[in-house]
């Protein structure tokens, strides 16, 4: 059984009454005195933070006016701010960065994050961080279908893995490229275990993206939710956050997820080796984890790490007994394993 929102949640009318950053009254021009770490310059450069995913534009707004530093947006994908982080390892530019957790372990081998514990961070478990505190659980989504129900006219929303195989979906599908996003190479995970296949064995999930492949599934490279909304793409596999957020912005969009099974996505963020302006990122990891930070999240339809979804969205989005169907895996194993099987799915799918 799927629902629809019943109700919206006025992001622009959140009242943040206190905040631990500083006062409400800051601007992005002055300098704040209560911040944990004394401010090193009035910005913060973050990887992965684009204003339409995770409700970013609001949590980073939201930073900028109670901190007093300013925090651009930034539209890389997790596979290309590892990228921008590699080539400027010698004179980085990042403060921080945001990645799916299959890539955190390839930030960590290639020593690009600097430790530090976020306030708020302490409690995680042992899954939701690194050992050595240079990554921590931020929050979390689902691989979902989400499903463009002007777009698809009088064919059916689909409700398997199975279903879009169908004919009747020719040139429907899409998913993010596995090789450049997370997303897209959780999509290929859930698919592979949703379908009896595991971290050691990809052949069902090879075997059915070949498949969707066959039946028109394109991978765009870029987050690809503008392109749902339009009707561009009718079916797009992503994360269930995304779908939820077109709901509130009024696109008639409905998030599955699907009867085989799915995936849990946890995102992580980290603090730059080498950032230029340090502090202010301990800043900005301090407000991600605060209460008020978590609350900008969850209106984005993100849930906190190791946690439901908050009574302020439950209503707006499907019942916890769908999302039993999602499993959690070995994510460092997912992320050790990801060069393997990105070159397997250039042989087998593109």
């Amino acid at each position: 059984m799927r629902t629809k929102p019943r109700s919206i949640l006025a992001a622009a009318g959140l009242a943040v009454a206190s905040l631990t950053l500083a006062a409400c009254s800051a601007t992005p021009t002055e300098a704040s005195t209560d911040l944990a770490h004394e401010s090193d310059g009035d910005i913060v450069v973050t990887y992965n933070s684009p204003a339409e995913w995770a409700n970013f534009g609001e949590v980073l707004s939201e930073f900028s006016s109670v901190a007093g530093i300013k925090a651009p947006n930034d539209p890389k994908n997790s596979g290309q701010s590892l990228a921008a982080l590699q080539t400027e390892a010698s004179a980085p530019v990042a403060d921080v960065v945001y990645v799916g957790i299959a890539f955190a372990n390839q930030l960590v081998e290639a020593d690009l994050l600097q430790p530090y514990t976020p306030a708020g961070a302490e409690a995680l478990d042992d899954t939701s961080k690194s050992s050595d505190e240079l990554w921590h659980a931020v929050h979390s989504g689902t691989v979902a279908f989400l499903v463009n129900t002007d777009a698809l006219g009088d064919v059916p929303v689909p409700e398997s893995w199975a279903d879009l195989l169908d004919p009747q979906y020719q040139g429907m599908v899409s998913y993010l490229d596995p090789a450049q996003a997370a997303v897209g190479y959780s999509v290929s995970t859930a698919a592979n275990e949703a379908l009896g296949g595991d971290l050691d064995n990809w052949e069902p999930g090879l075997s059915y993206l070949a498949k969707l492949a066959e039946n028109g599934a394109t991978t765009p490279a870029q987050t690809a939710t503008a392109a749902l909304a339009q009707g561009e793409i009718p079916i797009l596999i992503d994360a269930d956050f995304n779908g939820y957020n077109l709901q509130k912005q009024g696109s008639n969009i409905e998030v599955v997820i699907p009867e085989e099974g799915s995936l849990e996505i946890p995102y992580v963020v980290g603090l730059v080796k080498g950032a230029p302006h340090p502090n202010n990122g301990r800043n900005l990891l301090d407000f991600y984890f605060s209460a008020d930070g978590q609350k900008l999240f969850s209106q984005g339809f993100m849930r906190p790490a190791g946690k439901p979804f908050p009574e302020e969205v439950a209503d707006d989005v499907l019942p916890a007994s769908e999302y039993e169907r999602a499993v959690t895996v070995d994510y460092a194993k997912m992320g050790a394993v990801q060069s393997d099987f990105v070159a397997l799915y250039d042989q087998r799918v593109r």
